[in-house]
């Protein structure tokens, strides 16, 4: 086996590649026109059985007409709360080419009202966004009997 020496190290790198493969042709994928409709599309995609149970963050990925490019599950933390890494966010967005994006989560206790995690996440999100010119256009906080939007409460 054949040993590299310092000065050939450098070569060594991983390869990375960007894809967005999709079955779905652009006219058939759903297209977000209100925070309504965002809800909608979001709510379809949940999972019942945990909607009240553990707090999950999830983002819609958006073409420049707000149609669906994808739906991404960020992550799932326990009753009280969960992590949003802004990083992971931005990965997904720009993996999918995505022209802009809607952040949301649930809370399993049914209250709507934004905590000031969420404002402070909602903020740090828009401010990334505005850097990468990856809008944020809505956050939403869901229960099974409605939602709250940012972007209607003029929050962002």
């Amino acid at each position: 086996m054949e040993t590299l020496t310092a000065s050939d190290k450098w070569k060594i790198v991983s390869e990375i590649e960007l894809v967005y493969r999709t079955a779905i042709r652009p006219s058939q994928r759903p297209q977000v026109s209100s925070s309504a409709t965002a809800f909608e599309i979001l709510l379809a995609g949940w999972n019942p059985d945990k909607i009240e149970f553990i707090e999950q963050f999830k983002v819609l990925l958006l073409s420049r007409s707000n149609r669906v490019l994808g739906q991404y599950e960020l992550s799932t933390g326990g009753t009280t709360g969960t992590v949003a890494d802004v990083r992971l966010i931005f990965a997904a967005a720009l993996k999918a080419n995505a022209s802009g994006i809607i952040m949301a989560h649930n809370h399993p206790s049914g209250t709507l009202a934004p905590s000031q995690a969420d404002r402070d996440i909602t903020k740090k999100v828009k401010d990334a966004g505005r850097i990468l010119e990856i809008p944020l256009l809505d956050h939403l906080i869901l229960t099974t009997e409605g939602y709250y939007s940012f972007a209607d409460q003029g929050m962002l």
